[in-house]
């Protein structure tokens, strides 16, 4: 089969490269699939670099999410087991799901996104948040004050860190909460705690795959809700673009660069002109 392996790291475009090698062995507990699409992730870009938690031994194949096929012809979703990931014809993974879904709105809320140049504020308003915001051509912590009356945001997502989590503090409201869920500024930020305490805000850390560990339960259980939300077509995930196998490492050199917006999947079967 073919794969995209990394024996060295570095930048994804210069590090991974496109091999022949043999289908993966499930392990105990392990089953085969083969890769219908697999989603880019950032983490993806990370772990090229060796910048991520997880560090899977050289030579490895990156792509943490995927879609895949059974042997019996189930269609599930999955991590897979590194270091066999998905940008790949097949991969081995245990305790997959369902369906592939995405976070939506919630009830009741007004979104505020914050995107980074005019195509990805063009795609977040039609997607449907209330405010976007221009990071690049206004002033965020303003903007978002403006936007809630002064209040602040109750709930902050931020996957950048960096100057994004010093906007964070600044615009959370008062009992208000950050998630952080990443560093994709490549910046880890320093908290200031004084400044947490003053204001009564929480900050929380979330590490998704560690779920899988510590309550695999839990993300079954929110598998299901999102796959319901997906049937009924209360929430659909936006897929900007779909590249075949041979496209993956300038795909991914392009998420780690920030110019794409959506999701960015790669699709093997594309390579024969197939559809996943």
């Amino acid at each position: 089969m073919q794969a995209w392996q990394v024996h060295e790291l570095g930048e994804p475009g210069e590090v991974m490269r496109l091999a022949h090698v043999e289908r993966p062995t499930p392990g105990e507990g392990q089953v085969l699939l083969r890769v219908r699409a697999a989603n880019i992730n950032f983490p993806d870009a990370l772990m090229c670099r060796g910048q991520y938690q997880v560090r899977p031994p050289l030579p490895f194949t990156p792509g943490v999410e995927i879609c895949g096929e059974t042997e019996d012809g189930r269609r599930v979703i999955a991590n897979p087991a590194l270091p066999h990931g998905g940008f790949a014809e097949y991969a081995v993974a245990g305790g997959v799901g369902s369906a592939a879904v995405q976070l939506g709105k919630a009830a009741g809320a007004t979104v505020i996104g914050v995107a980074g140049g005019a195509d990805k504020a063009a795609a977040a308003r039609e997607l449907g948040c209330d405010v976007v915001i221009d990071r690049r051509e206004q002033d965020v912590v303003a903007a978002v004050k403006e936007a809630t009356g002064g209040r602040g945001a109750d709930v902050v997502f931020d996957p950048v860190g960096g100057e994004a989590y010093t906007q964070s503090a600044k615009t959370v409201a008062f009992e208000g909460r950050i998630v952080v869920v990443g560093f994709a500024s490549g910046a880890i930020p320093s908290p200031a705690l004084n400044h947490a305490l003053i204001k009564n805000y929480a900050i929380l850390g979330l590490h998704w795959g560690l779920y899988n560990t510590k309550n695999p339960k839990l993300v079954q259980h929110c598998h299901e809700q999102l796959t319901e939300l997906a049937a009924r077509g209360a929430i659909k995930p936006l897929v900007s673009e779909r590249v075949p196998l041979s496209g993956a490492a300038d795909a991914v050199q392009r998420v780690a660069d920030g110019v794409t917006t959506g999701r960015v999947a790669v699709v093997p079967a594309a390579e024969n002109g197939a559809a996943a």
